[in-house]
């Protein structure tokens, strides 16, 4: 029984798991929209809003003092890229400022051909 275990699997192993929100999250902030299944986009939600909180509040300590390093680097854990860490500061993270959170939505899709999972479009608001 899974009684008071949080959080989901996916059928896979620990680094698989890691290694699949991490790319997911990769692609949102790249693209902006991300068409997955609903489990991976639930899944992947939470990491997506938190790196957007992380960005502003570097936003409001690059304002304040003129120094947001310690927020970009935490972003650059997650993401690993410059320029998307770059894309998150300067274009997404703005759109927010007066926002206090849900800055993404899933939208669902008809299920798939193949297998009949339920699909979803993750994107931000």
């Amino acid at each position: 029984m899974r009684h008071r275990v949080a959080g989901r699997r996916l059928g896979r192993d620990t680094a698989h798991r890691k290694a699949l929100r991490r790319n997911l999250v990769r692609a949102l902030v790249e693209h902006e929209q991300i068409r997955t299944t609903k489990a991976k986009a639930l899944f992947v939600r939470s990491d997506a809003e938190r790196l957007i909180s992380i960005a502003k509040q570097g936003m409001e300590k690059r304002a304040a003092d003129g120094h947001d390093v310690h927020e970009r680097r935490l972003a650059a854990v997650e993401l690993g890229n410059r320029r998307l860490v770059g894309k998150l500061f300067d274009e997404i993270a703005p759109r927010y400022a007066d926002r206090t959170g849900g800055y993404t939505r899933v939208l669902d899709l008809e299920p798939r051909k193949g297998d009949n999972a339920e699909m979803a479009i993750l994107e931000w608001v």
